[in-house]
């Protein structure tokens, strides 16, 4: 987990690798390159072969975590464990990133096959950057972030907002939501006081320093406060002017998408698998995922990442959106309102961002 608007993440990623994580109490971690042997050690994905046991020439594939393992990563996890990836001839090897980009950096310098990151993040990469990579497939088919607040401060929508402190990452794509939001309501940007909290969202809030943050992940942060006894409540970013939005996709660079399009297939094709088997047997598969957590960087709680299994399962694929599909209206929609609320320098086409690899 990780990222701009998703500062929750991001803000936590980028934390974690300069130092011990304000919300959340995880130490400090090495790069993604120099951690193979550790990632390897820390994952039963690093050596994992065909089911038959046979040893075969199984081409390597990195893949680079928004995040320590969670939740969210269970497919994978499942994936591996079940030797889906090994039957498409790939030795998948899980990296965590030490740098709040590393996933997007490391595929982008040809040091990653895949990486797992945002939609909106890789726009501005491409527009701004001139990043050489692609999205191909979306991981969430829905926004994860959103403005949460402690109960009794009744903030149920951005009207609510108005006067109100509300604490945030620093970033201009959080300055840029909150701004869409309030015009959308007939506000105005200036009528809520904007503090950069840093990586402190959670404990600001709840020490009362904000009235509300915007930032934190439905599927991690409000079950961590309501396992810890507190009332929240919460509403989406998006959808008051700010378009839907894929929360995670996986991305790969322009030239491996255009030299290995089957490496990166067969890959898409396991990790559905592992998809299916989640949504069938989520505690199974969860089982999966717990033994293979980061406990020195980032312990789970069972009874936290139980909830938010219940809240990723229907969000990472719905009755219209197949899990890993993605649309070139949602990418349109969401190049347009970058380049509107000035967060992208130019504009881009949809196929400079995304690509179909079908079946």
């Amino acid at each position: 987990m990780k990222k701009g608007m998703r500062i929750a993440a991001a803000a936590m990623a980028a934390a974690f690798s300069m130092t011990v994580l304000a919300g959340c109490g995880k130490s400090e971690t090495k790069t993604a390159e120099t951690t193979a042997a550790a990632s390897a050690d820390n994952s039963s994905a690093a050596e994992t072969t065909a089911a038959s046991g046979e040893k075969k020439d199984l081409r390597e594939v990195n893949v680079v975590l928004d995040w320590y393992p969670n939740a969210i990563h269970t497919f994978i996890y499942t994936a591996i464990e079940r030797g889906y990836y090994a039957e498409e001839g790939l030795d998948v090897k899980v990296r965590f990133p030490a740098n709040a980009n590393d996933a997007l950096a490391l595929v982008a310098a040809g040091k990653a096959e895949i990486g797992m990151y945002y939609q909106q993040d890789v726009i501005q990469a491409v527009a701004n950057q001139g990043t050489k990579i692609k999205s191909i497939g979306a991981i969430v088919q829905s926004p994860l972030s959103i403005v949460l607040s402690l109960k009794d401060k009744n903030i149920t929508s951005p009207s609510d907002l108005v006067g109100k402190t509300v604490g945030y990452g620093g970033t201009a794509l959080s300055e840029s939501i909150v701004k869409t939001m309030m015009e959308y309501v007939g506000a105005d940007a200036s009528d809520v006081n904007l503090i950069d909290v840093g990586f402190d969202l959670m404990s600001s809030m709840t020490t009362g320093n904000v009235d509300a943050t915007i930032g934190c992940l439905v599927n991690h942060e409000v079950p961590q406060l309501e396992e810890e006894g507190f009332d929240v409540n919460y509403f989406m970013a998006n959808g008051y002017g700010i378009p839907n939005y894929y929360e995670e996709v996986f991305l790969a660079n322009n030239e491996m998408i255009e030299s290995e399009p089957e490496v990166l297939k067969g890959f898409l094709r396991a990790s559905a698998k592992g998809f299916e088997d989640f949504k069938k047997d989520p505690d199974g598969c969860l089982a999966i995922l717990m033994n293979n957590q980061n406990e020195e960087n980032f312990p789970l709680t069972q009874s936290v990442e139980e909830k938010s299994c219940e809240t990723l399962l229907p969000l990472m694929e719905t009755e219209d959106a197949p899990f890993l599909t993605q649309t070139e209206e949602c990418w349109q929609e969401n190049i347009d309102w970058m380049l509107e609320s000035g967060l992208i320098d130019q504009k881009v086409e949809v196929s400079d961002v995304m690509v179909d690899l079908g079946e």
